[in-house]
């Protein structure tokens, strides 16, 4: 998206939107809060670098208000992803942080990897998780979203360090069933912000494809926030990112995440009703393949028809949607010819 004035922004949301159109989609899930900053002006969060090449520095326009204007002037709802957690991907991304970054004004807050100078808000810190949820409130309350999306971004690490010294004080018996409620305490919060702003909003997750991971790792609590319901619940959808192909197999031999098997084991979790399953699909995997130790973990990625193949099969397990990631590596993608073929299926499995 060219940020350098409101005018080129708009032109540019106008060729995604009817872009996505094209596929019949009917959701853009947008991201606005990647590394503890916004697209969007906040009273809590500084401008993104992705605006303007600096953190911190006005755009001079809105670009979710302009997004947002566009989309519902073409019948499409957007959501608003937020990475909860994540302050910096790297040591290198953002290069120079704004003064009110959360690494800034609230170091205590901060977890940072040294293997590669990422950096999160703990989330064993209630008052970190509380600012998360402000700023979830002000952005449902400010602007005209249709709902909040948060992707994987929990548990930077098993490490228990960590959060040792709130862990011993807590004391609570097993570390992973308490990294399960921070999280979960986060996840709810930020839902009821949502439905308290319009009842009618939607909140979301994308947690990993594997649920082992989900619960062991990031510590994303994927079977309860399923079956919540009520004045319990944690989430409208789940949108696990089954990013692996047919027959994707592991090099122990695995066969667990090919994609015939792993959607059915999702499918088959107990849910509450009121919560949708949807799956998201690996669009940046064509022409590429998907790492798999199968034969065709490539080939199958380069026949034109792939993302078509796997919607057509959500169709046949039920499954209550799908999103695609990433929009841009169907439009402007290295392999035009692939991701033309696929768009075609798509539209044509659309119809």
């Amino acid at each position: 998206m060219d940020f350098s004035s409101e005018e080129a922004f708009r032109a540019g949301a106008a060729q995604l939107l009817d872009n996505c159109l094209s596929l019949g989609l009917n959701t853009v899930i947008a991201q606005v809060r990647p590394f503890g900053d916004a697209l969007y002006r906040s009273q809590l969060f500084p401008w993104s670098h992705l605006c303007t090449g600096v953190q911190g520095q006005d755009p001079g326009f809105d670009p979710l208000d302009v997004l947002l204007t566009e989309a519902h002037g073409r019948g499409l709802s957007v959501e608003a992803w937020i990475n909860p957690y994540r302050l910096k991907g790297s040591a290198s991304m953002p290069a120079a942080l704004a003064e009110n970054n959360l690494m800034n004004t609230h170091p205590e807050w901060v977890w940072q990897n040294p293997d590669n100078g990422s950096a999160y808000l703990n989330p064993a810190i209630p008052e970190a998780a509380d600012y998360v949820v402000q700023g979830v409130a002000e952005l449902v309350q400010n602007y005209a979203v249709d709902g909040v999306h948060f992707d994987d971004y929990f548990y930077p690490t098993t490490d228990p360090a960590l959060d040792a010294a709130r862990f011993a004080a807590s004391g609570a018996g097993d570390l992973g069933s308490w990294r399960r409620a921070n999280v979960t305490a986060l996840v709810k919060a930020a839902h009821d912000a949502v439905k308290a702003a319009d009842p009618t909003l939607r909140f979301g997750i994308s947690p990993q494809g594997n649920p082992d991971n989900d619960l062991t790792e990031q510590y994303s609590d994927v079977t309860s926030w399923l079956t919540a319901e009520g004045e319990d619940a944690v989430v409208d959808y789940l949108c696990p990112q089954i990013y692996w192909g047919f027959g994707y197999t592991l090099k122990s031999g695995s066969t667990r995440f090919a994609f015939e098997n792993i959607v059915p084991a999702w499918c088959a979790m107990p849910r509450s009703g009121n919560v949708a399953l949807y799956f998201g699909l690996g669009a940046y995997r064509v022409g590429t393949g998907d790492g798999g130790a199968n034969e065709d973990s490539t080939s199958q990625w380069s026949t034109g028809s792939a993302l078509a193949k796997q919607v057509e099969t959500l169709r046949a397990q039920g499954a209550g949607g799908w999103a695609l990631y990433r929009y841009g590596s169907l439009f402007g993608s290295a392999a035009p010819e692939q991701a033309a073929a696929e768009r075609e299926a798509l539209a044509r499995a659309n119809t």
